[in-house]
């Protein structure tokens, strides 16, 4: 069992895509361990206010007539942010979707969120570290089981979880606590959940795209600032733009 010091949140959303800046959450479902021992379950269908495309409804079976009536993320987003407050995160894939899907909705909702300090554990960066598959073949493979209902985002976390306590009895040496997990298949250092920054090795932002490619962030805003106006206008995620503007704030007092 996993040895916890305070609480994880694992958490599965189904969306009406996969574009980081212009999708929405249509399920939330969340799996929150504590530290003794014991489960908060939590699932949400919500009111995406945008159509869900019929290819996104054949993958996770969740139409516009069943989500017309839910709530939407800004009236849930509340419930949602206190739900995972002083936790630890985990999911499939969570650390390049689920969870930078989420950020946005917050940001979107005009909800401070900060994660910065939250510890974040991929089950799925567990399973490709040890045995790349997917998650119905992880499931398998680690549990014996077939997974039911793929694509329901309850019961996609639910194996989630399962998956992690079956990789920590075969993998002994991931050990059973956040940080010994994260010590064996590494902490990704994020600047933006998009990842279109990243970090050189002298620990300053750089872009991971375009024409300025692996130029430091501040440089490139210094020498072309009429590339920060082009970003902000741009479709680029809302947590994209935060990071650029505070990495743009930093620069102009370091200037003064």
């Amino acid at each position: 069992m996993l040895q916890l010091l305070k609480p994880i949140a694992f958490i599965d959303l189904e969306t009406t895509g996969v574009n980081l800046a212009n999708d929405r959450i249509v399920e939330i479902a969340m799996v929150k361990l504590m530290p003794d021992g014991t489960r908060i379950n939590k699932r949400k269908l919500l009111n995406p206010q945008i159509p869900i495309p019929k290819e996104a409804s054949d993958i996770h079976g969740i139409t516009n007539e069943m989500v017309k009536d839910a709530p939407t993320f800004k009236q849930s987003g509340n419930e949602i942010k206190q739900f995972i407050e002083g936790c630890d995160l985990g999911g499939y894939n969570s650390n390049r979707f689920d969870i930078p899907i989420l950020v946005e909705e917050f940001l979107r909702a005009g909800l401070e969120v900060d994660l910065t300090t939250r510890r974040m554990v991929d089950v799925q960066h567990v399973f490709y570290s040890m045995e790349p598959r997917t998650l119905t073949a992880a499931y398998k493979f680690y549990c014996n089981k077939e997974l039911v209902d793929a694509h329901s985002a309850e019961a996609d976390i639910l194996a989630t979880v399962e998956v992690l306590e079956s990789q920590m009895d075969r993998y002994k040496q991931l050990g059973n606590t956040v940080d010994s997990i994260l010590s064996v298949i590494g902490e990704e250092k994020i600047v933006d959940y998009a990842r279109r920054f990243g970090y050189d090795d002298k620990g300053r932002e750089i872009f991971n795209f375009g024409k300025f490619k692996g130029r430091p962030v501040e440089d490139v805003l210094k020498s072309e600032p009429q590339y920060y106006d082009w970003m902000m206008k741009g479709d680029f995620p809302l947590h994209t733009k935060l990071k650029l503007t505070e990495i743009l704030n930093r620069a102009l007092l370091k200037n003064n």
